[in-house]
């Protein structure tokens, strides 16, 4: 199992995930499971993701990396706050690992390529009801909590921070600097993606 600590809202992890799942489905090897863990950063950041910066970023991204990704990021309908969507990711995950999966990534792609707040309930228990999940309290996080504390205890350094049995590697798919400018520069890094993941596919 792949574990990848990761908050719903942060551009990284969006492209990041994507990049491990489509890596693992290529190989032929949907049985492999990826657990998405939560990493909330309004907790790590004592606040909400500023909306102008990860605008920033996913315009960063899609131009630099990802272009066929972010399609219908909007800006207007950023949330106020992740916490019941990573609530509902790790009921998710709770129910069976497929099910986990398709959740973490349609909540991603709710906000990324749709333009949905991953906030709003009725967003939210829409995507419940397709997966067949049924009722979710949003408002309950001790599962989001302990996710965090775990995250910390095992020296997550950000969003996305991937885990194997034998290694850990953050943020794998990205080389991530700035110009002196101060100016995002990203670019993709197969290699070190496919290493990380060459010994839990070859299982």
């Amino acid at each position: 199992m792949i574990e990848v600590f990761a908050d719903v809202w942060c551009p990284f992890a969006h492209v990041g995930i994507a990049a491990a799942v489509a890596a693992r489905d290529t190989a032929g090897r949907r049985d492999l499971a990826v657990h998405v863990r939560a990493w909330p950063l309004e907790l790590v950041n004592e606040g909400p993701l500023e909306v102008s910066t990860t605008a920033a970023h996913v315009a960063a991204l899609r131009d630099q990396v990802a272009p066929g990704l972010f399609v219908g990021f909007d800006p207007a309908s950023f949330p106020a706050t992740s916490m019941p969507a990573l609530a509902l990711e790790a009921a998710a995950h709770a129910h069976d690992a497929a099910t986990g999966l398709a959740v973490s990534l349609a909540l991603r792609n709710a906000l990324f390529e749709r333009g949905e707040d991953i906030a709003d309930a009725g967003v939210l228990g829409a995507i419940a009801s397709l997966f067949g999940l049924g009722d979710v309290d949003l408002a309950v996080h001790t599962s989001v909590l302990a996710d965090y504390e775990e995250g910390q205890r095992r020296g997550v350094k950000g969003s996305p921070h991937f885990f194997s049995e034998d290694a850990e590697s953050f943020c794998p798919t990205l080389d991530i600097t700035r110009d002196p400018d101060g100016h995002l520069l990203l670019e993709r890094n197969a290699r070190r993606l496919d290493a990380f993941l060459a010994d839990w596919l070859a299982r």
